[in-house]
C-alpha cells in the first residue's frame, strides 16, 4: 500500500492536487494522511484572530478529508505546526509514509516557494517529494 503524507492549505480540494492523488491510486492501493500547517498570524494578532486561523485551518482540513473519502479513498489528517518543515517533521515522528505532496499556490505568491519548502523537505527527509503548483 502507498502511504502518502499530503500537505497543503490555501489549496486544499484543488483540481491539481486531487489529479495527483487520483494518480497515486491508480497503480495500488493508496492512504493518504494530510497535513494542514495552521496559519501563523502576526505578533499584533488577537486570541480570536488566532481561534479564526484555526478553525479555518480545521474547515479545510475536513473538506479535503471528505473529497479525498467521496472517492473511496483512505484519508485522515490533522492541523499541523505553523512552520510547514515543523508539521512534516511531526507527522514523519509518528509514521512512515512513500512520498510528500507538497500544494502551493503559484511561484510569486507562494511563501512556501520563497522558503524553498519542497527542496528542504526532501534533503531534510530522504523522501520523494511531489510539488502540486495551482494555476491561479
Amino acid at each position: 500500500m502507498g502511504r502518502y503524507l499530503v500537505v497543503a492549505n490555501q489549496t486544499l480540494g484543488g483540481d491539481q492536487l486531487m489529479t495527483e492523488v487520483r494518480r497515486r491510486t491508480g497503480a495500488a492501493p493508496s492512504s493518504f494522511y494530510v497535513i494542514v500547517p495552521n496559519t501563523r498570524l502576526s505578533s499584533s494578532a488577537t486570541t480570536e484572530d488566532e481561534h479564526r486561523a484555526t478553525l479555518t485551518a480545521q474547515s479545510r482540513l475536513n473538506q479535503a478529508l471528505n473529497q479525498v473519502r467521496s472517492e473511496g479513498l483512505d484519508a485522515r489528517g490533522d492541523i499541523g505546526d505553523a512552520e510547514p518543515l515543523t508539521a512534516i517533521e511531526d507527522a514523519l515522528a509518528g509514521q512512515q509514509f512513500d512520498e510528500i505532496i507538497i500544494s502551493t499556490l503559484p511561484s510569486g505568491i507562494s511563501h512556501w516557494l520563497r522558503m524553498d519548502l519542497p527542496q528542504r523537505a526532501e534533503r531534510k527527509f530522504k523522501l520523494p517529494v511531489t510539488t502540486v503548483t495551482t494555476r491561479h
